[in-house]
């Protein structure tokens, strides 16, 4: 057999698994992986062979090859040598707070944050955005808001980007007939007028709340680590399992509209434990046939009929929607308490609203708390801002990796601040 066949027959199942890897980093969102989990030594060496076999299988037919960059590799048992490419990953962040129905401030805010363009269309200039609830109430743009989350995280899904929408306590006070902080002009930008009950409780927007809305999130810095909201811990058998036990463990960040109580008894799994939670109670709140008159005028309805211990603590004072000790508390008392927290469910720092700083985004326990309603809306005339997360890991000479967060509050109308920043050092990402 001609020399040319043989290096076809023998190069091509390795070339067919080089495509396979292009097509999966290439697709990918993070970029390539620096490894697929077959050993770090296997792994880079498996990568060197199979960058030989594409540029023997190129040189015949005139194709120039794209040099990667590279790494050498020493394995101290055997002394191979393999090239690796280890891309840089970078990912960011956006989180904003209580928006409570004024669409004008939150344009404003999500164009001076890179999130949107000047049509307040998905940008692209950021990865993820995340929004903390309490998008209702208090203003009278509530229709307008809703529709444009909704649209915005289209736009950013057809662009590999994320939007992540938390639910507040005003949401759920919505759904479940509490209407104290519903203004009369609100009511009349539904038509008809009375439509706005079925809107929150069987209707568009409880629909929408159900499917693209979470109590809790867990946010990933790194797609290792799993997709947003992967638990922690994660489950026996799952794929992020191995990632999840190791370094890069806990770099993620949580997000709740209250925060995470340290007496809340359902932290774990996070978040899968408070969403299902929140989930079945939305559900409840669905079935009530009929449902209740809002309040005011009428009584209040309270939780419906059914509603377990678990569901009705969850809307309790040290539940995700409610809590408000991390903001009010003294800092030397919560600090004491944070890193458990973290631990349970984690992540290295966790992001919350609910509670308003007029003045700026409130930095706590070396960043570690952060509080980011900022009393956006009209109703109330604070800090127009954002919350923004810069990651990055990148490979260093000569072996390891370098991670780094820096966490910033964005401002419209003063300057910026640095909130934080943390840098480690990774010999391994396993």
């Amino acid at each position: 057999m001609p020399r040319g066949t043989t290096l076809v027959f023998m190069v091509l199942p390795l070339l067919a698994l080089s495509l396979a890897y292009y097509a999966q980093s290439s697709s990918s969102r993070l970029g390539p992986a620096p490894h697929l989990g077959t050993g770090l030594q296997l792994s880079l060496a498996l990568s060197g062979l199979i960058g030989y076999a594409q540029a023997a299988l190129q040189a015949p037919f005139g194709f120039n090859t794209v040099e990667q960059p590279a790494q050498v590799v020493i394995d101290a048992d055997e002394h191979d040598y393999a090239r690796e490419p280890r891309p840089r990953f970078s990912r960011k962040i956006i989180a904003v707070g209580d928006i409570h129905g004024d669409i004008g401030n939150a344009e404003r805010i999500l164009q001076m944050a890179g999130v949107v363009d000047e049509n307040n269309d998905w940008s692209g200039r950021v990865d993820v955005f995340v929004q903390t609830g309490d998008i209702i109430d208090r203003g009278d743009d509530t229709i307008e808001l809703f529709n444009w989350m909704e649209d915005l995280r289209e736009q950013a899904l057809a662009v590999n980007g994320i939007v992540l929408s938390i639910l507040g306590n005003h949401e759920y006070m919505n759904a479940i007939g509490d209407w104290r902080y519903v203004l009369e002009s609100e009511k009349k930008t539904f038509e008809p007028r009375e439509s706005r009950l079925e809107a929150v409780t069987t209707g568009w927007l409880a629909d929408a709340w159900a499917e693209n809305y979470t109590t809790a999130a867990r946010l990933p810095l790194h797609g290792l680590l799993g997709p947003p909201n992967t638990d922690y811990p994660a489950p026996d058998g799952s794929v992020f399992a191995r990632a999840n036990a190791g370094p890069l463990s806990h770099a993620a960040f949580s997000f709740v509209h209250g925060g995470l109580a340290p007496t809340y008894p359902n932290l774990q799994p996070f978040p899968s434990a408070i969403n299902n939670l929140g989930s079945s109670l939305l559900h409840r709140l669905r079935e009530r046939k009929p449902q209740p008159r809002p309040h005011p005028p009428s009584s209040y309805p309270g939780l419906p009929a059914g509603t377990t211990r678990e569901e009705a603590r969850l809307y309790g004072g040290d539940g995700p929607l409610w809590y408000r000790g991390w903001a009010d508390e003294d800092e030397r008392k919560v600090c004491r308490m944070v890193d458990e927290v973290l631990e349970k469910t984690g992540t290295r720092r966790m992001v919350m609203g609910h509670t308003p700083h007029f003045d700026s985004i409130a930095a706590r326990c070396d960043g570690k708390v952060l509080i980011i309603d900022t009393g956006i809306s009209h109703a109330y005339g604070g800090a127009l801002s954002a919350l923004s997360i810069e990651y990055t890991l990148e490979p260093v000479k000569g072996g390891g990796w370098k991670e780094q967060e820096i966490v910033k509050a964005l401002y419209a109308d003063h300057d910026d601040e640095l909130l934080a920043v943390s840098t480690r050092d990774l010999e391994d990402l396993w």
